[in-house]
């Protein structure tokens, strides 16, 4: 394995963080921290506790999964895409690095990256709620899976991706309006039943309502199927990676 290579590309990809500051860390933090105020002081009042939590501190695991998912695939699209955007993909797919480093390097970077905001997310939630983690190996575990998965997916979107456009097409229509409706601000145990199936549908209830058990041992759904719903999409996003690098699909023309 070459780690010179994975090293520089990885270094590379944590410095332009450094260099977009404002946007990386700054934005996402003051945005979740909107969340906290207005959902905690607008509904907090009127729903006082979930499942024997209070609201402000119910939401904190869907806010951060919220802001993992988003910034994992921003991260690892834009990380990609700009160097199709610029011709330099040709220098890397030529050059002596495999298929598989090029991957862990982008990859690798952007998960840190999310992970990283998840954590300052996390301390910042602290000055507005009390919080507590039951289970802190499980909430790593779950923290490390999702930012990983995401980033994997991100990557793929960064391949797919050809115009600015497409790359904000899945977070905005997709991702995102799943993830508010995945369980992030309230328990689909509260829907009546005919949507609370539906729900399940949804892959983000799974990753939401694991993150959350880590934290309060409460959950929709059984954290073992979390798990394996997390590893699924995992497995998903590392065989289409194999296939775009096989095939050369939005890579090699």
């Amino acid at each position: 394995m070459n780690i010179h290579a994975i090293r520089a590309i990885y270094a590379f990809e944590m410095a332009r963080t450094g260099r977009t500051l404002l946007q990386s860390i700054v934005a996402p933090v003051i945005s979740t921290s909107l969340y906290f105020v207005v959902f905690g002081a607008a509904i907090g009042h009127r729903i006082t506790e979930i499942d024997g939590v209070s609201y402000g501190a119910f939401i904190v695991p869907g806010l951060v999964m919220l802001s993992l998912l988003t910034q994992s695939i921003s991260n690892a699209s834009f990380g990609i895409y700009f160097p199709k955007f610029s011709g330099t993909i040709y220098e890397l797919l030529s050059a002596p690095v495999s298929y598989m480093e090029i991957t862990l390097s982008y990859v690798g970077a952007a998960a840190t990256k999310s992970i990283i905001l998840a954590a300052i997310i996390l301390a910042t939630a602290g000055f507005f709620v009390p919080l507590r983690i039951d289970h802190p190996v499980w909430m790593l575990l779950f923290l490390v899976l999702t930012a990983i998965t995401f980033s994997l997916f991100g990557f793929i979107i960064g391949i797919w991706a050809d115009g600015f456009e497409k790359l904000q097409l899945v977070p905005l229509l997709i991702v995102t309006p799943l993830t508010f409706l995945g369980g992030s601000f309230y328990s689909i145990n509260m829907l009546p039943p005919v949507w609370q199936t539906i729900t399940l549908f949804n892959p983000v209830v799974y990753l939401v309502s694991g993150f959350r058990w880590s934290f309060y041992g409460i959950a929709d759904v059984n954290v073992y199927v979390s798990l394996a719903m997390t590893l699924l999409f995992l497995g998903l996003c590392l065989l289409i990676i194999f296939w775009i690098f096989k095939t050369g699909y939005r890579l090699k023309n």
